[in-house]
C-alpha cells in the first residue's frame, strides 16, 4: 500500500516500518521455517519470487504492511534489519470498501516472544486501521492450535465468529466502537506517527533562503 510508504510508528517498545527492499532477504530467511509457514498458512518463497512480493504488496492498495522493529535493538544498533522481529498487515477484500480488514501479525524471531512486543504491535497496527484507513471491523483468521495468538486476540476484544475443518483455522472478529476504541488508545498509550514528507517539506521550505544567504556573503 503506497499510503504508508513513508510512515513510521514508533510506540515505547515497538516501531513499525514499511516493508521495504532492505527487509525482504531477512523476511526471506524467516518463511523457510516450516513452523512459520504452518502458523502463517504460507508457502516458501524464492528470494527472486520474494522481491517480486515485495513490490506487488508495496503497489495493492488493498494490502497494508508493517515491519516490526524491537525499540531497544534499534536504539542500540540504529540498524533496522538487525532489529526486525516480525510483521503486521491488514488486507482488504473489497477494492472499493476498506470498512472491513482481515489482521494479521508474525513474531519471527524466537528471542522477542514473550515480550509483549506482539501485543504492541498489533495494537498498533488496530489503532493506525482505524484512525487513517476508516476500518470499523477487524477479522482475524488463526491456526486452530496456535493458541497463543487466539488468547492474544480474545484479550484485544475479538469474538469467535466460526471454525474451518477444512483449513483448520478459527474466526474472530471485531466491530470498531467508541468504547473499545477508547480502550484501543488507552492501551496503546504514547506513540508518534512520523511523516518523512514532514522532514523534507520543512527542508525545502528554507533551500530559497540558504540559496539567498550563500549570494550575499560570497567573496568578491
Amino acid at each position: 500500500m503506497l499510503i504508508n510508504q513513508k510512515i513510521k510508528i514508533v510506540s515505547k517498545n515497538v516501531i513499525l516500518v514499511p516493508y521495504r527492499k532492505e527487509h525482504v532477504e531477512k523476511y526471506n530467511k524467516w518463511m523457510q521455517s516450516e513452523e512459520l509457514q504452518r502458523l502463517t498458512a504460507s508457502e516458501p518463497l524464492t528470494l527472486a519470487e520474494e522481491y517480486e512480493m515485495q513490490e506487488s504488496w508495496m503497489r495493492d492498495d488493498n494490502k497494508c504492511t508493517f515491519i516490526i522493529l524491537d525499540r531497544d535493538i534499534f536504539e542500540k544498533t540504529h540498524n533496522e534489519i538487525e532489529a526486525m522481529v516480525g510483521d503486521t498487515n491488514l488486507f482488504f477484500a473489497n477494492e472499493f470498501d476498506h470498512m472491513v480488514a482481515e489482521a494479521e501479525i508474525m513474531i519471527a524471531e524466537t528471542e522477542a516472544r514473550g515480550k509483549h512486543i506482539g501485543w504492541q504491535a498489533m495494537l498498533l497496527m488496530l489503532l493506525y486501521g482505524t484512525s487513517n484507513l476508516d476500518v470499523r471491523q477487524f477479522v482475524v483468521k488463526i491456526t486452530r492450535d496456535n493458541v497463543i495468538s487466539i488468547s492474544m486476540f480474545e484479550k484485544i476484544g475479538f469474538v469467535f465468529t466460526s471454525v474451518s475443518d477444512v483449513f483448520n483455522e478459527v474466526t474472530l472478529n471485531r466491530i470498531v466502537d467508541d468504547n473499545w476504541l477508547k480502550w484501543l488508545k488507552s492501551s496503546v498509550g504514547e506513540y508518534d506517527v512520523i511523516k518523512e514528507d514532514e522532514f523534507y517539506s520543512v527542508f525545502l521550505l528554507f533551500i530559497p533562503f540558504i540559496i539567498i544567504t550563500i549570494c550575499m556573503f560570497e567573496p568578491r
